[in-house]
């Protein structure tokens, strides 16, 4: 039995749930090794890692399929008169178990032995500017989402099968749908402020060239999670390459972020983003722990709680006020900023080469490029050698800036290395759905932005709790949305927060 789980009370369920420990201890072992991965691993410390990760990679899926332990799912199933969280059990490792049946155990290991390759190539290709070295690991990456794309099955084409993974239920045209909503009123919204002088939101700020002190820096964050109320005794702030959050369950999620030595909202705002990310996964009810529900549901739901915290609280203009109290204190080597300017610093909307320094206005132009790009690859339209020169078209295609290096342009994301094929739409899943968040609380609760500037972090994050977090992945992402805020997906509320916010409307 597992202890303190008293929403589980059918001897089925509490028979799968005893037995899922284990691999409920694999899933806790292999997020401890991605994260030392990306933090304190020695360099050369990658090849036995790949060979650890291969293989705790097929004893998961061995111990999922193991006979005895799929008829007790498939007996669940047809079990009457469950609770909604036994439910989420069943649902999530159904799903699971259908996908794992699907995949060779040799597939499943060499894919997981071709992401700590990869990915260590990535690094040391970013490092140098050099694509031609990582090409071979990134064709290898693809060649594997195909195979695994056509062994799972899909309705329309490829794609669907990949970003149903991440995105339960989710498939290419919606995905395109979502793009087509939003975009418009995105371009809409660049033309005026490009054309715009001296207006509220400037194309660059004298901020964004100024140094700072990293230890001066890494004060700054502390400070800012500790206005966001960050649990420490269950948490850590590290550093990385590129900024990411590890939950390792409900009581241990680590978050880092990166120091580039000038534009000091880069760190606090990425920052800002992985504390979303994590107060997501510490937030779950305790009576999920160590079970299949006890994470966060689908990374687009994952990342409109790091958007909303990012976006909607930190770029707000009375949370920009706290932050700029926080960097006058502890940043004295940038010399003092004024509020309302830091304000205009943290909403510059502009152009750029970089996704995770994109504005609110441009990024989803971002996520866009990448969604086309990788259905082509996968459709075998396009191969990895005409990727740098499409990305370099694409980015002036909707943006009307060209990259220069690899590494502004190509080689700027870790998604691709760590093959995660089909994910990228997930970030503007989490744009639209931050500002269905942001509405449903305005009527109940009042403004986030406000109410964490004040110290009130608390209630904000209550909030969250008792409409999302605590749920886990009891229900699936739209059910979720509906029981919480009342209505699926919706791009509307987006829109309607990018126009009144950017344009005045």
């Amino acid at each position: 039995m597992v202890a303190g789980n008293n929403v589980f009370k059918d001897a089925l369920i509490l028979e799968i749930l005893e037995r899922y420990r284990t691999i409920w201890s694999i899933g806790h072992a292999q997020a401890l090794l991605g994260w030392d991965m990306e933090t304190y691993m020695p360099p050369e410390g990658v090849a036995e890692r790949a060979i650890a990760s291969q293989h705790l990679s097929m004893l998961n899926q061995r111990l999922l399929l193991e006979p005895g332990f799929v008829e007790l799912v498939e007996k669940a199933k047809q079990r009457e008169g469950l609770t909604d969280p036994e439910r989420g059990v069943v649902r999530v490792l159904d799903r699971e178990i259908t996908r794992l049946k699907k995949l060779p155990p040799k597939l499943v290991g060499e894919i997981a032995k071709t992401r700590v390759e990869a990915q260590d190539a990535w690094k040391r290709a970013r490092e140098k500017d050099d694509y031609q070295s990582f090409k071979p690991y990134l064709d290898k990456v693809f060649t594997l989402a195909r195979e695994v794309a056509e062994r799972l099955g899909y309705e329309d084409e490829p794609y669907d099968a990949l970003l149903d993974y991440y995105e339960e239920g989710f498939r290419t045209r919606d995905a395109q749908a979502m793009f087509d909503g939003i975009i418009p009123t995105l371009k809409k919204t660049l033309d005026k402020l490009m054309t715009e002088e001296d207006g509220l939101y400037p194309k660059t700020h004298p901020l964004e060239s100024k140094e700072y002190a990293v230890g001066e820096a890494e004060e700054a964050n502390k400070a800012v999670l500790d206005l966001l109320a960050f649990p420490w005794k269950r948490g850590r702030l590290d550093v990385s390459a590129h900024p990411f959050t590890t939950s390792m369950g409900i009581r241990d999620v680590r978050i880092t972020t990166r120091y580039e030595g000038f534009d000091i909202k880069r760190t606090l705002y990425a920052t800002i983003h992985e504390y979303g990310h994590a107060l997501y996964e510490l937030q779950v009810d305790e009576s999920l722990m160590a079970t299949p529900i006890d994470g966060g549901v689908s990374l687009g739901i994952h990342e409109s709680q790091s958007r909303f915290w990012e976006n909607i609280v930190g770029r707000s203009r009375p949370m920009a006020g706290a932050l700029a109290e926080i960097v006058n204190k502890k940043v004295p080597s940038l010399g003092g900023v004024d509020m309302e300017e830091f304000y205009r610093y943290a909403n510059t909307v502009k152009p750029s080469l970089i996704r995770v320094e994109a504005d609110e206005v441009t990024y989803n132009f971002h996520i866009l490029i990448r969604f086309r790009l990788e259905r082509m690859l996968l459709n075998r339209e396009i191969s990895v050698d005409d990727l740098p020169e499409l990305w370099n078209n694409m980015m002036e295609e909707y943006l009307g800036i060209r990259p220069k290096t690899y590494r502004e342009g190509v080689l700027q994301d870790i998604h691709w290395s760590g093959g995660l094929i089909g994910y990228f739409p997930t970030y503007t899943i989490g744009n639209v759905v931050s500002a269905q968040i942001l509405e449903a609380m305005q009527q109940t609760l009042g403004d986030p932005g406000s109410l964490t500037a004040q110290g009130k972090t608390r209630e904000v994050a209550t909030w969250l709790r008792e409409k999302i977090h605590r749920h886990g992945s009891t229900y699936s992402p739209q059910e979720l949305l509906e029981r919480s805020l009342g209505k699926a997906m919706d791009t509307e509320p987006y829109k309607r927060y990018i126009t009144r916010k950017y344009l005045m409307q």
